[in-house]
């Protein structure tokens, strides 16, 4: 038969700082070492022992002798303190160094996460390591935001938010070689009636029609992606033509995995939609790692601009 659970008001708990310096001058054999290893005075040490003593109702020490000697309730408690401190020195967030950790939770759409925020992150750790940095995912007209994330990168109305865009994209049509392989070559934009078109909401294909001289109205056939990482993922297998952001398909424009089309005519379009983040933290590091975003995006953003760039020439 196990033994019955304590009565909570019958316990009487001893402070750490008693603990603490009950342990130092039972380990040192003097309240003045105990006082150097713990920065406090004798005379704090010596009460301490003292408070405890009197909480326990025996002497832990005999002081009849010149040197302190643990006294035979002193050396069975001597071992359950030691026990007691070790378990709470083996709590990570009882240590100084994790104490001064500053933790950073940011939630990112997919793509921008995948693309841009996650390949940058060694340049922001290197460069803040006492920020403890936490990821999380946000999925387009699904999460009604993020509340409870330090920082939320959001893909929408940067200006009704009453912020600056982290860049400024452009949309250019994007197709892989195997896709156009099957078809004529694209040398106008009325060409783009002979290839499937990629939909998905978030990047409508009316504005660069627009942009085009195409007096066309958005595709009608074909599955719609409402994600803009799956629309290029689509466009990398030769599902379709996307309309997407450089600054997103960088990485399959420099494998040759994805080909800008109608390069040489330079025609783009703004997206409907521009990341921007917001803080939801009074905390520095909240702002300090949008400010670093945003010079991160906006230089990315304008080497993938210039790379297109260089395809037209």
């Amino acid at each position: 038969m196990s033994a019955a659970a304590p009565d909570p008001s019958d316990v009487r708990f001893p402070s750490i700082e008693g603990l603490r310096a009950f342990e130092s001058v039972a380990r040192l054999g003097s309240c003045e070492r105990a006082a150097d290893e713990l920065s406090v005075t004798a005379s704090a040490i010596s009460k301490r022992v003292a408070t405890l003593e009197d909480l326990l109702g025996t002497p832990l020490f005999n002081r009849s002798l010149r040197a302190l000697a643990l006294t035979a309730a002193g050396r069975e408690y001597l071992e359950q303190v030691r026990a007691a401190l070790g378990l709470l020195a083996a709590v990570p967030l009882h240590r100084r160094q994790a104490q001064r950790v500053q933790r950073l939770r940011v939630s990112s759409p997919p793509t921008f996460a995948r693309q841009i925020l996650v390949p940058a992150l060694t340049d922001y750790t290197a460069a803040h390591p006492e920020v403890e940095l936490e990821i999380v995912l946000s999925i387009p007209y699904i999460d009604g935001g993020q509340a409870d994330a330090d920082v939320e990168i959001r893909n929408g109305d940067a200006l009704a938010a009453g912020v600056d865009p982290l860049m400024e994209d452009v949309l250019v049509p994007l197709a892989s070689p195997g896709l156009l392989a099957r078809f004529d070559p694209v040398d106008v934009p009325q060409d783009l009636a002979r290839l499937p078109l990629l939909r998905t909401p978030l990047e409508p294909w009316t504005p660069w029609f627009r942009a085009a001289g195409l007096d066309w109205h958005e595709p009608t056939q074909g599955p719609r992606l409402v994600d803009l990482g799956l629309t290029l993922e689509a466009a990398v297998c030769g599902q379709g033509v996307a309309l997407a952001r450089p600054s997103l398909a960088r990485h399959w424009l420099r494998s040759g995995a994805l080909v800008p089309l109608l390069p040489a005519l330079g025609i783009t379009a703004r997206p409907a939609h521009l990341y921007y983040a917001v803080a939801h933290s009074a905390h520095e590091p909240a702002f300090g790692f949008i400010d670093w975003l945003a010079a991160m995006a906006s230089d990315l953003a304008d080497e993938a601009a210039q790379e297109l760039l260089s395809r037209s020439t």
